[in-house]
């Protein structure tokens, strides 16, 4: 992968319909990963942010994603992606240049 191509996460809603996310971050929240994911055709709505606990299934298959259902989890993880976004240097990015 070269350094502009992005990760991507197919995620499946209960609807069964397929939602195409961005990954913008994986960050570490209490010794548990965790995983925040952008999609990507969201037609002009506000980005909505997605947030799920990230399990590791070993070397040989790809990495699970489970619902962060506790609240106060919940409170913790979003704090400290807050956190993540306030310390991101967005004023160099120009909008001209995204896809």
């Amino acid at each position: 992968m070269n350094e502009n191509e992005s990760l991507t996460v197919t995620l499946t809603l209960d609807n069964d319909e397929e939602l195409e996310c961005d990954v913008l971050t994986i960050f570490e929240v209490d010794g548990q990963q965790y995983i925040a994911l952008l999609p990507q055709n969201n037609d002009g709505e506000d980005g909505q942010i997605y947030l799920y606990r990230l399990i590791d299934n070993g070397e040989d298959e790809e990495p699970g994603l489970e619902n962060i259902l506790d609240d106060e989890e919940f409170d913790r993880v979003s704090e400290a992606f807050n956190e993540w976004m306030e310390e991101q240097d967005f004023g160099d990015i120009d909008l001209d240049d995204i896809e």
